[in-house]
């Protein structure tokens, strides 16, 4: 072969070995991808979904119902209650009228939850919890005062009640609207009466002016002072 025919042949062999398609040896390695920022971007969002939701469930009764079920469990069907219909309070009471209960009627009327007018304090909710825990607790739990939800808010007087959120009325306006009645619970003859005297929550609201004025016309589902005071568990 001459040398001319050798130079040929060797260039078709390298034009040929050029087409042919790179070993898995031969052919460079990619470089992987980070996938780290996709996994912590997710656990991110699947955290702060479940934060959000937890809150949400916090805020409602079955919250409170199921966390701490044991003693809280005979308030739940006080807030449950139709008003207009009958039910029972905390005790298992008969109440005629569950309208007479403001756990109800805040429910249906407002949509209010229970954090709506309960705002525990983080060392109470911590002190609740470990008397959960414990046992360490009375059944059912007491009922709050206005007084300790006041203070829970960091509030004065009547402003847990009467404020622009709630009611906004003055004391003042309260009489005016109550005026037709035969004993106006609103006028302060007696001297200023909280608010809770009356209005009760997870119970049949009592009527303070019947201590005396025992004809006083009661609201519907409304007990005397006497009916309560033989309430069992008062």
């Amino acid at each position: 072969m001459s040398e001319e025919e050798t130079k040929v042949e060797a260039a078709t062999e390298a034009a040929a070995n050029d087409d042919a398609p790179m070993t898995e040896e031969a052919a460079p390695k990619k470089k992987g991808k980070k996938k780290w920022p996709i996994v912590v971007g997710v656990v991110v969002v699947v955290l702060i979904a479940a934060g959000a939701g937890f809150w949400v469930w916090h805020e409602q009764p079955s919250f409170c119902n199921a966390i701490c079920h044991t003693p809280m469990d005979p308030y739940l069907p006080t807030y449950e209650a139709e008003p207009g219909q009958p039910s029972t309070d905390k005790w298992g009471n008969e109440v005629a009228d569950a309208s007479s209960m403001l756990a109800a009627t805040h429910r249906a009327q407002e949509g209010t939850t229970c954090m709506g007018c309960h705002v525990p304090t983080l060392s109470e909710q911590i002190n609740e919890g470990i008397n959960w825990v414990t046992g360490n607790y009375v059944y059912p739990l007491e009922e709050r005062g206005v007084d300790d939800l006041t203070e829970a808010r960091g509030l004065e007087g009547d402003q847990f009640c009467l404020n622009e959120s709630c009611h906004n009325l003055t004391r003042d306006d309260l009489a005016e609207m109550t005026a037709d009645m035969d004993y106006n619970p609103h006028v302060a003859q007696h001297g200023e009466i909280d608010c809770s005297e009356c209005h009760k929550a997870h119970r049949a609201s009592v009527d303070y002016c019947t201590q005396c004025h025992t004809e006083s016309k009661l609201p519907a589902g409304w007990l005397t002072t006497a009916e309560a005071n033989k309430l069992q568990g008062a």
